[in-house]
């Protein structure tokens, strides 16, 4: 089993470290360098590390064993501090990284030899699908997952698997022996559930990660972790996450220290290059919101400000950038009632559901009885998005504060109750979820530092089904005004 402890290259187990507060300074990881002025690539546009691994690839300026080598290198130093990943495959990529070099179609291969982290629940070929649980099958994949394939024909090269909170349920990233910690102040948590891949790309360990998002799981940890992450709208790349995807609110995302790679990744996992274009978009409609979905959540100031600051920045690119207000409805109600019962239909699956944790006993138990009572109804979801689409006739945008408070302290999450998981959850994240509920885009974009957290703040940027490539456009667009620093120290 390896949900306790990492397993790094031979399997050998490697312990947590001490939690410490580091300051935020610019020390940017040598794979993390955008590309420069005598790259291939475009200075003026923040393209970012994966792209130019890529670029060296094809032109033969470096080979996919030696970018691994590196990568691994760091991962190994600096995994016992984060906590990021469960699983380093390290034999095993180097292994696809010489492989790789013998191909003859590198030049036209849109990852060549980039690594990249998968989340820890989805299918990977002879690896575990644990989703931080001790109670799930322990057998290896027999095939990829078709987001995993599509990475590899790309080029990609999966260099291991990261941390996630038990059945993807949790905001915060622990479980029994890890906790996963933030790269900007590791006493804070990375969020969840993608809280390992986000951990990873923001301490510089890999350019690019892939997760999923069922109620904010990448937008969440982005955020907290200063890296910018999309979650696609509904069909655009193939979910398949557990039994049915939480009934059609999970979606696989990416996430990135530049908009350029975020995009390319995305481009890849939807099977559509246009994606991977960033050039700025045509002059936008863009509703600031920056009221919390309800009067019983206080936003940080420092928060909304980042919000402002992303609508600043916004207006200053000659968009059209007014104050508004989200139609969230009852979409709070909707969202806990539907967030209790998804997690059933993965529960009743499980090989060893004696080994779930108290916290999910309960969140289960909660679920069965929701459904037993039938409060979950499709017209709860048809009234939210009416007035959604009511509100996208006047907007092609909307800006919201990612969060609404720093992420929570890097504990045992796991081991205390469900009402207090809940109120955490809450209290940080109420933004998130809508998006998940109607199947429609968004991403975080980084905005600057908290001065009292040491954490990074972020925007939400969300719009109406098909609207990706505008909000990747338009985040490119912010990221060239306000530039974030790339990796934690």
């Amino acid at each position: 089993m390896h949900n306790e402890a990492t397993a790094v290259a031979d399997g050998t187990a490697v312990a947590q470290a001490a939690p410490q507060t580091v300051a935020a300074q610019r020390i940017p990881a040598d794979a993390n360098q955008a590309a420069g002025p005598n790259s291939p690539i475009d200075p003026g546009a923040p393209r970012g590390p994966a792209v130019a691994i890529a670029a060296g690839v094809r032109d033969g300026s470096t080979s996919p064993t030696e970018v691994l080598d590196a990568v691994l290198e760091r991962i190994v130093a600096d995994t016992r501090k984060l906590n990021a990943f469960t699983v380093v495959r390290s034999a095993k990529a180097k292994a696809e990284a010489l492989a790789l070099e013998q191909r003859s179609d590198l030049d036209v291969l849109p990852l060549a030899g980039v690594p990249i982290a998968i989340k820890h629940n989805l299918e990977v070929e002879g690896e575990t699908n644990l989703c931080g649980s001790a109670a799930t099958d322990t057998h290896p994949a027999a095939a990829d997952h078709p987001v995993v394939r599509r990475l590899r024909a790309a080029g990609a090269v999966i260099v291991g698997l990261t941390a996630v909170p038990e059945l993807d349920l949790w905001a915060m990233t622990d479980s029994a022996g890890r906790t996963t910690r933030n790269p900007w102040n590791t006493a804070r948590s990375a969020g969840g559930s993608s809280g390992g891949s986000a951990a990873a790309v923001a301490a510089g360990l890999v350019p690019v990660a892939h997760g999923n998002d069922g109620l904010g799981s990448v937008r969440i940890p982005a955020a907290c972790c200063g890296v910018f992450g999309i979650k696609p709208g509904r069909h655009t790349v193939p979910a398949e996450v557990g039994v049915d995807s939480w009934a059609g609110m999970v979606e696989n995302g990416v996430l990135a220290t530049t908009v350029g790679d975020a995009a390319l990744a995305l481009s890849v996992l939807a099977a559509r290059p246009d994606l991977a274009e960033v050039e700025p978009p045509g002059r936008l409609r863009i509703g600031l919101a920056v009221a919390p979905p309800s009067r019983f959540f206080r936003v940080d100031r420092h928060w909304t400000a980042a919000a402002r600051a992303a609508g600043s920045a916004a207006a200053a690119a000659g968009h059209q950038v007014e104050p508004t207000t989200l139609p969230y409805g009852e979409t709070i109600s909707s969202v806990l009632l539907r967030w209790l019962v998804v997690g059933t239909r993965d529960a009743a699956t499980l090989a060893r559901p004696d080994r779930l944790q108290p916290r999910t006993r309960r969140h289960l138990a909660l679920g069965r009885l929701v459904q037993r009572l039938g409060l979950v109804r499709p017209g709860q979801v048809d009234r939210v998005e009416a007035r959604l689409l009511e509100f996208f006739e006047r907007y092609d945008v909307v800006i919201t504060p990612t969060l609404a408070a720093a992420p929570p302290k890097a504990r045992a999450w796991h081991t205390r109750g469900w009402l207090a998981n809940v109120v955490a959850s809450s209290r940080f994240s109420p933004f998130t979820a809508l998006w998940n509920m109607v199947g429609w885009p968004a991403a975080s974009v980084p905005m600057g530092m908290h001065p009292r957290s040491g954490t990074p703040v972020a925007a939400q940027l969300a719009g109406p089904p098909g609207s990706e490539s505008t909000l990747l456009r338009l985040s490119a667009q912010l990221e060239a005004l306000h530039p974030w620093e790339r990796t934690a120290p």
